[in-house]
């Protein structure tokens, strides 16, 4: 081997390292700027598949992976997101989306009107402008838009590296052999195919390195297209992957995604089969990478088009190959129904998309604050009413709000690691602080009880006055507790404004109470053991709407 060929090696392993590395990051890039519009998007399935084939095709299109597409749907089924039905048509829509890398790579060879599209010709000026952008621009926008023009122009100049590692070896033997054998043998050029996109965990990847091939002119029509087929099973294997070790609703998923790419390559390659016995001259000329990129196109829009209709007998299917249990136990981390909800919503798979896994915290965190806020409405309610019962069901909850604390403060502190905007970062470390103050809530809450208890048990008891106190503050203090998860939820500032005046108010109350409770006392009119229990329970009221005021300052600090 001369020092030529050892240069060609390292040439194409340098071009294959640029390419991947600039797919990735360009992919990252598009992540970061659909940011929470993917969750809008997944909002609007209905089961109207046509909508989510759509979708489907949409989100891959902007994410530039299939497989990662994919790999969303099988943790949104498993979240609960997303039912079976839904997830067949985004399945269909990410194989349709994911022809977009092949046209961006077959852009050189349009022809001469395109001279200008060739990656020699502008790559490096994109990658020039990108990193002027990410250099100097401040905005977090201008900064995204400086990765996707970075990661474009890598992808660009690493085809432009292989292409021309390969073009001195067009006439080698070996390549026309290879691809005689590949070509005459269609399960072996399927199996190859889908090797190789498996290794890569990218079909996208694996058609843009065939047809790098193409390029030079050494592929030949029947090799790619029966290696094109195995590409679609090779974009399988993340999904199946992922479903490993998940609920077998999420496997089921994978399974769809599987068996709708299997049957299109065993429908497709016997039909090319028998066209390539038919037409060994065809079989055997050479395809260009704007010819593979045509039939990537037409393969997945058919494939959706001829069992688009079939929707509801995949999903049969999968419940033949994975088979439901009639009740899936709930995982060990899940003690209650309420825990088992929030534990199977945060499924690490939505972590394709960080800024899907960072709106799913944020849902949770909110989900979390309603159900302390119920306890807290029970505590006060057991307080006025003397209802032991409501009290027990405090203590229980109290238990379910510290096991939900644990589950997401482990949750965010992965999706704090994931590749988040500014904005995301900052969002990810308010919902850290207010997952706190809800948990602090809760522990108010839960001394709110063990007052009640503490009265019943030691037969104490206020006025009429002092009960009315109580129901005037204890309705403040819900109502602040009420609009700060409403923030939240919402990003309302209408909710914020609201939060901020009934803490003022519960201020102005709790100050008052105590002065005239203070004068009971020393009037004679409440006894001292009574009155030491009501000033702890209007303490424990103005706590809870401090950190309702915290909550809405999380919420403001992000508007």
């Amino acid at each position: 081997m001369s020092i030529s060929d050892v240069s060609n090696v390292f040439g194409f392993l340098g071009g294959l390292g640029m390419f991947l590395y600039g797919m990735n990051i360009m992919a990252d890039g598009m992540q970061k700027t659909a940011g929470s519009k993917m969750s809008s998007f997944l909002g609007m399935l209905t089961n109207n598949r046509l909508l989510a084939v759509a979708l489907g095709a949409l989100i891959t299109a902007i994410i530039q992976s299939s497989g990662a597409t994919t790999v969303m749907v099988v943790g949104f089924v498993s979240a609960g997101v997303l039912n079976l039905t839904q997830a067949v048509g985004v399945i269909m829509g990410a194989n349709i989306g994911t022809t977009i890398t092949a046209w961006i790579v077959s852009m050189s060879q349009l022809g001469d009107a395109f001279e200008v599209m060739k990656p020699s010709f502008y790559a490096p000026a994109i990658i020039g402008i990108g990193a002027l952008l990410l250099v100097f621009a401040k905005g977090q926008k201008k900064k995204t838009a400086g990765e996707i023009c970075i990661g474009l122009g890598l992808l660009f100049i690493g085809l432009d590296f292989m292409s021309g590692s390969i073009s001195p070896y067009t006439d080698a033997p070996i390549f026309a052999k290879a691809f005689e054998v590949l070509g005459g043998n269609p399960f072996l050029g399927m199996i190859i195919g889908a090797l190789v996109t498996a290794l890569l965990q990218s079909s996208s990847a694996s058609v843009g390195i065939l047809q790098t091939l193409a390029m030079n002119g050494i592929v030949t029509t029947n090799a790619a297209i029966y290696i094109t087929l195995g590409q679609n099973i090779g974009s399988c294997v993340t999904a199946m992957l992922s479903s490993i070790g998940g609920s077998r609703i999420a496997k089921r998923a994978a399974v769809i995604h599987l068996t709708f790419n299997v049957i299109g390559a065993i429908l497709v390659g016997t039909l090319g089969f028998v066209f390539f016995a038919l037409r060994p001259d065809f079989a055997a000329s050479n395809i260009n990478a704007v010819q593979i990129s045509i039939f990537h196109t037409i393969f997945n829009l058919t494939m959706t088009t001829v069992l688009f209709p079939f929707a509801n007998q995949l999903v049969k299917i999968s419940g033949i190959v994975v088979r439901e249990k009639p009740e899936e136990e709930a995982p060990e981390a899940a003690e209650d129904e309420e825990t088992a909800v929030t534990f199977k919503h945060l499924d690490e798979r939505i972590f394709e998309s960080p800024a899907f896994a960072v709106e799913t915290a944020a849902l949770e965190v909110v989900h979390m604050g309603q159900i302390t806020l119920e306890n807290v409405r029970a505590a006060i309610d057991a307080l006025l009413t003397r209802n032991t019962e409501g009290i027990e069901q405090v203590y229980k909850t109290e238990k379910t709000i510290n096991n939900m604390e644990k589950m997401l403060t482990e949750y965010l502190i992965k999706v704090e690691n994931l590749s988040l905007t500014e904005r995301q970062k900052k969002m990810v470390n308010n919902l850290f602080y207010s997952i706190s103050d809800i948990e602090r809530i809760g522990d108010h809450a839960e001394n709110l009880a063990e007052q009640a208890e503490y009265m019943e048990t030691h037969q104490l008891d206020f006025s009429e006055t002092g009960f009315d106190d109580l129901r005037s503050i204890g309705g403040s203090v819900l109502k602040a507790f009420e609009y700060a998860i409403d923030a939240r939820q919402n990003g309302s500032m209408d909710a914020v404004r609201k939060v901020s005046q009934y803490e003022d108010d519960v201020d102005s109350q709790e100050e008052e109470l105590r002065e005239k409770h203070i004068e009971r006392l020393s009037s004679g009119k409440c006894k001292a053991s009574s009155g030491v229990v009501f000033l702890d329970i209007i303490s424990n009221l103005e706590r809870i709407a401090d950190h309702a005021y915290n909550l809405a300052g999380y919420v403001k600090n992000e508007l």
